[in-house]
């Protein structure tokens, strides 16, 4: 949540935007252990900028991608600015070198769960493999509709402020997986948590300080329930 409102933040004094960047507040989505569900996951991330016509190679989008980081070893590297000093500095003399409070980071991306004990060579060849069917899906459907790539140029020429003419709106799903045995699962055991913690906390709101709360939430008032 806190990283979803920051990022919003910095989008908005880079562009001057001053509504709200995200549609909706975050929510974060279980993935199931399955490896279908993680694989299709990491497959719709990885292919952000193809699968919308934008580009037609990952490499080629202008903006951040993780494409290389995880093919070619490439360090995902940028700046992160403090902006608490930032301020104090500029309450205190007005003008200020934005740069003087920025720090080098990195960001280092761990193996999906379902390939943890895989080489690292298999892990890069099986997602090479995954970039070249993603490639590829994508021309098809240029192919099929007769729109070409838009292109990283014409990316970067965008106005930040314009707005799609039908934007794309649709319910968030409970849960990502790949069988519906494993998504009822996970609705039963939710619908069991949910009516857990409404007893408890009617038990707590009459005056029982000793209500248990299942784990894992945030009792009215008190400390998170733990594993």
């Amino acid at each position: 949540m806190a990283m979803q409102s920051n990022l919003a933040k910095e989008a908005g004094r880079l562009v001057d935007w001053r509504e709200k960047l995200f549609p909706r507040r975050y929510q974060a989505i279980p993935v199931t252990d399955e490896d279908g569900a993680q694989l299709e996951r990491f497959r719709y991330i990885l292919a952000h900028g193809c699968k919308e016509g934008l580009v037609e190679r990952l490499r080629d989008w202008p903006g951040v991608h993780c494409v290389r980081a995880l093919l070619e070893d490439k360090p995902l590297e940028g700046l992160w600015f403090n902006r608490t000093q930032e301020y104090t500095a500029r309450k205190r003399r007005g003008e200020y070198d934005p740069l003087q409070h920025a720090e080098p980071e990195t960001i280092t991306l761990s193996p999906l769960p379902c390939w943890r004990d895989l080489p690292e060579e298999i892990r890069r060849q099986r997602i090479a493999e995954m970039v070249e069917e993603i490639e590829a899906d994508a021309a098809r459907m240029r192919e099929q509709t007769g729109h070409p790539a838009l292109g990283a140029q014409a990316i970067i020429t965008q106005d930040p402020h314009s707005r799609p003419l039908r934007p794309k709106k649709s319910p968030a799903p409970w849960i990502h997986a790949a069988s519906k045995r494993a998504r009822l699962d996970f609705i039963q055991a939710y619908r069991l948590f949910v009516s857990a913690f409404r007893v408890a906390a009617e038990k707590l709101n009459a005056g029982d300080r000793d209500a248990r709360f299942p784990i894992g939430c945030f009792p009215p008032g008190l400390p998170f329930v733990g594993g």
